[in-house]
Order: structure tokens, then sequence, then C-alpha cells
């Protein structure tokens, strides 16, 4: 097809802003699926994605659409990842592109994830359509939400399409302005292929299917190409387009979007960000903002079942051939036997991978404590990298530790600022910049620790606001902090699923209110057990579960009071020997309780 009627555009929002219902209307309106066929979030095809009201993975589909001047127009919509873990994605997905429709909730207005996605388009020098969504709510204030589009992301809003993404209101008049306002493709379909990968995942019938945006050059069925990440050679068995429905073609050329499959065995090959290109007549260079995916937070996962290991290991094994992103490697712990230690983009990449294992693989978890990766500097000049508590070096060989920070920005009503600088406080936060995006919402830059981040931020954050507070962040470096490694023992004994790394000042509070919660959670036994949080060799706080005490005494009616002292003597004796020998059960709630430190 004629160039000048292709456009390759991507749809970007906040979280719930109505991004996968404007792409069903987009699908409907383009005739690209029958009313038949038709269901709600067409693009989102994971049961998770549908129930949290998510994207996770990139898809692209391409729509014929007759414009107003009677020319028919492809255009490639590619749908991106709304979420922060994935902004990497989102930044390929973009970089495919020539435009991007920024929808933004009439009732809800800018959000933080908008104005990141927003950056993230005009960076990759994007023209950006503003649409405002969601005008059939009571709530929606139009003329506001412009203000705000045009205060806090730059943008001139007098154009903005207003549409009601349900019910279909003005969504032609989006697929109008894609077709005036965003540029046709530069490519050059005879020079040397440039092809960009900005998503992968593994079918068991053909491998692992690509999708690619053609930059430069043509692409055939039969061509043999390589990727230059790694050199790797392959041979194009089939290759089409998604229409949703793969459609299979002869050839791509410079400006298309489209799938390749390549006899390809292993996602990990087709890293998103890298460029393909044929192995007789390779390019010069490499397509820009190619980097490798780096796991941010890191936790063990186990079976509740010991013997279910093996098969922990084969729901890994298969997950990991559709996500590249996520790592693991075996680790064993004394109190939860053998287990995997994984690496995830970030908490929601956690609960989306725990939950497809416990669904899709019917296994019960236990997850430990999620943590990140420290430098640590030891007094003989070498460097290391500990991501795992148990890793931890002894606190007489380390020199230094840095520890990863983000910039966050958050987004809220000027009433929730107080209280939301308190929590930032708390977790250690650096003030950057306060500035109001509007007359009544404020955007908060701040450096954070990630360390902190990771447990619990996110929803004292939605509560200290109540829920009117958006965040979005990017790792901006590492700085100097005094961590230091915390058990917990139990019965004197420590357990290495428990332990934590905390900055020091932090680690009394914490340890304290760690053993607190454990002496809710742990049973009572027939003997007293110590629970107790310990730094190195130092005690730093301690609780005790009380014995189970049967009355040995009320077999005596009345009698001298040297023949009960002589049984509760002889209890007291035995109480001692179990001691020394009991084995203290630790319940699942436990090892949970760890995550939820500092809710009170």
């Amino acid at each position: 097809m004629d160039p000048k009627f292709i456009r390759n555009f991507a749809i970007i929002a906040h979280i719930d802003h109505g991004k996968s219902t404007l792409s069903d209307r987009l699908l409907e309106i383009t005739g690209s699926l029958t009313q038949r066929e038709m269901q709600a979030q067409v693009l989102d095809a994971m049961d998770l994605e549908r129930e949290r009201g998510i994207t996770i993975k990139a898809h692209t589909v391409r729509m014929m659409y007759k414009a107003s001047d009677g020319h028919n127009y492809q255009l490639n919509l590619i749908d991106t990842p709304g979420h922060v873990d994935f902004s990497y994605e989102v930044s390929r997905s973009l970089a495919s592109c020539e435009g991007a429709l920024l929808v933004v909730d009439a009732s809800q207005g800018v959000e933080a994830q908008t104005l990141a996605n927003a950056y993230l388009a005009i960076s990759n020098g994007l023209e950006i359509i503003p649409v405002i969504n969601k005008i059939d709510l009571p709530s929606a204030d139009i003329p506001r939400t412009k203000e705000m589009i045009e205060k806090s992301v730059g943008l001139p809003a007098d154009d903005a399409v207003a549409v009601s993404a349900k019910t279909g209101l003005n969504v032609a008049d989006i697929l109008e302005a894609v077709v005036h306002l965003v540029p046709q493709p530069k490519g050059d379909p005879s020079a040397p292929l440039q092809a960009l990968i900005f998503d992968s995942w593994f079918d068991p019938y053909k491998g692992v299917i690509i999708l690619a945006r053609i930059i430069n050059g043509t692409l055939k069925k039969g061509d043999k190409i390589k990727l230059l990440s790694n050199g790797r050679e392959f041979l194009i068995d089939s290759m089409g387009v998604m229409t949703p429905k793969p459609l299979e073609l002869k050839e791509l050329s410079a400006g298309e979007v489209g799938f390749l499959v390549a006899t390809i065995k292993n996602v990990a090959d087709t890293k998103v960000g890298d460029t393909i290109t044929h192995v007789d007549r390779p390019c010069n260079d490499a397509l820009p903002g190619f980097e490798d995916i780096k796991s941010m937070v890191f936790a063990g996962l186990y079976t509740v079942d010991s013997h279910e290991h093996g098969m922990l290991r084969d729901a890994l094994e298969k997950l990991r051939l559709n996500d590249s992103s996520f790592n693991f490697e075996p680790e064993s712990s004394v109190a939860l036997g053998f287990g995997f230690r994984c690496g995830f983009l970030g908490l929601l990449h956690l609960e989306i991978i725990q939950e497809r294992l416990e669904r899709e693989y019917n296994l019960d978890l236990i997850t430990t404590a999620p943590g990140v990766q420290y430098q640590v500097k030891l007094t003989d000049g070498r460097e290391i990298i500990v991501e795992n508590p148990s890793r931890w070096p002894d606190p007489s060989e380390i020199e230094e530790i840095q520890e990863p920070i983000i910039e966050a920005k958050i987004l809220t009503n000027e009433e929730y600022v107080g209280n939301i600088l308190k929590l930032v406080e708390n977790k250690r936060g650096v003030q950057k910049n306060i500035e109001y995006v509007s007359e009544t919402r404020v955007m908060l830059t701040y450096e954070l620790p990630l360390n902190e981040i990771v447990l619990d931020f996110y929803d004292r954050l939605k509560s200290v606001s109540r829920g009117y507070a958006s965040l979005d962040y990017h790792l901006a470096g590492t700085w100097i902090s005094p961590m230091v490694k915390m058990d917990i023992l139990i019965g004197g004994d420590p357990v290495d699923a428990l332990s934590l790394i905390v900055h020091r000042d932090a680690a009394y509070d914490r340890g304290k209110v760690l053993v607190e919660k454990m002496r809710e959670l742990i049973p009572r036994q027939m003997f007293e057990v110590a629970i107790q949080a310990a730094i190195g060799s130092k005690i730093i706080a301690r609780s005790t579960v009380s014995a189970i005490r049967k009355n040995v005494i009320a077999k005596c009616y009345g009698g001298d009071i040297s023949r009960k002292r002589k049984l509760l003597d002889k209890q007291k004796e035995g109480k001692k020997r179990m001691k020394r020998i009991g084995k203290v059960d630790i319940p699942q709630e436990a090892f949970l309780a760890v995550l939820k430190v500092g809710e009170e």
C-alpha cells in the first residue's frame, strides 16, 4: 500500500480511563469485527486483564477505514500496557508509531500515568491527539479537563475530541483526526531492512511470534533474518497482520506493522526493542532506544506442599516462555524447603505472575517479602550485588551500601497534600518539587528509596488520599544508606524466610511491630515460645507466646501445700525438657505478616 495512506498510532492513558473500550469502538466502526464476534475488551486476551481492567500485553490490530476524503486508509493501532511496571514496553510501542491518542477521563482529569505516557510520546516525537472520554457521565467536566491538559501536559486542547467510548458518541471523529493529523510513515522500502520488535510471545505450535514495525526496507516470506542484539539468524516461515484475527501475507514493507514466525524456540532471543535486519544485506546501525530489561523487585516463591516443587518449576518455565522480563533461579530455605528466587519488573508484575501460577497451574504458593538489589562495597575493594537477605555479607566486611532510588511523581487534590507529605517523609523521601497543575491539583516530585515502595507504599498512598492520588515513578540511580539485615528468631532459631534488609534507623520500629504481629499469628504450644528480632547478635525486640497450661492441681482436694508444690515442680521440669526438643509450627499467615508491617 502507498505509505501516504498508512497511519500508525497508539492509545495511551492512565489505568481505567477507557483505553480498551475505545479500541473496541474503533474496531466496530471500521468493520474489523462483526457484531457476533464482538465482545468487551477484545484486545485484552487474558482473564486477568479483563477482571482487573488493565492491559498487560501489547496488542496490534490493522483496520481499514474509508475517510471523508474518499480514500481508503490502513490504520495500525498499537495497544500499550497502562501500568508503570511496563513503561519500557510502552516506550518501544510508541517508537513504532507516528501518532498517539492521549485518552483522559472527563470526570477524573489528568493523572500521573497520563503525564508519564504523554512525556514518553513527546520524547519520541509523536503527534498527540487529546481525547476526552466518558462525557456521558453526570460528573464529566469537559472545560476543566481541557484546562488540565493544557496546563499539566502542555498540549493545546481546543481541538480535543470529546467522546463516549461506551456509547460510541463522536468516536468516528477520532478516526478522521488520526487520518488528517497523524503523519504518514517515512521509511524507504528499497533501503536495507530495519524492523523494530515491540512484543513477542510463545505459541506451542509455531514457536515465538514477533510483533514488529518495519522502519525501512521490505520483508518477504522465506527471507533469512538476523537479530542485532545477539546475532542469532532465523528463516521466516510465515508473516502477516492482526485484523484482529491473524491474516497471512507474502510481504511487509516500510511503514507497516505485522507479525513474524521464524522457527524461534526461545522468547529470550527476541528482546523488546531489538532490531531485525537481513543476513545478506544488513543495515549499518541498530535502531536507538534498545536496552536489556532489568528486574527491579525480587521475591522468593515456595509451594505450601513441598512435593509440588517440580510442578512449580515446570509452571515457571512455561510462564517464562511468554514473558522474557521475568527470571528465576532455585533457592532453598530451612523453614520453607525448596523454592525459587524470582525477579520482577515491579509489584504489579509480581502479583500477576503469582496469580497466574495459582490459577493456571493450581498451585498453593507462599511468597516471601519482596526486596530490591543492593550494591555492596566490601572492605577488600570488591563490589557485589545482593538481592537475597540470605546472601547478605558479614557486617564487618561491608564498607558501604548503595540502594536503588526512584523519582516519584504523585498527582493529588490539594486537601490531601499534608497526609501524603507525612507518608513520603516517613518513607525517607527527599522533596524535589511541588507545583500546582490546576487550581486544585498538585504534583509532588520526590526521590524515594525503592526498598520503601515495594512493601505497602501504594496501598497507603491510596488510603491517605482516599483514592485521589496517582503515582508514577522511574529509576533514578542509587544513594548510600546504612542498611542492615534483620533476622527473626523463633524459639532461638533464625527463620531465614522472614529475614529482611532494612534501614538501620527504622530497624527497631519494624522489628517491634513484626514480633508483635508474629505473637498473634503463631499458635500457642505446650511450652513458651520466644519471638525475637535481631541484627547480627544484638536482640532489638522480643515478644513471647505463653504456653498452654494444664491445671495439674485440679485433682488435689485440700491437703498439704507441699503436695501441690510437688505436682507444679514436676510440670515445670516437663515444660523445660519440651522446650529443649520442641519444634514450633509456623502457619502460612506468619510469612505474609512481613508484607503487612506498617499498615497500622
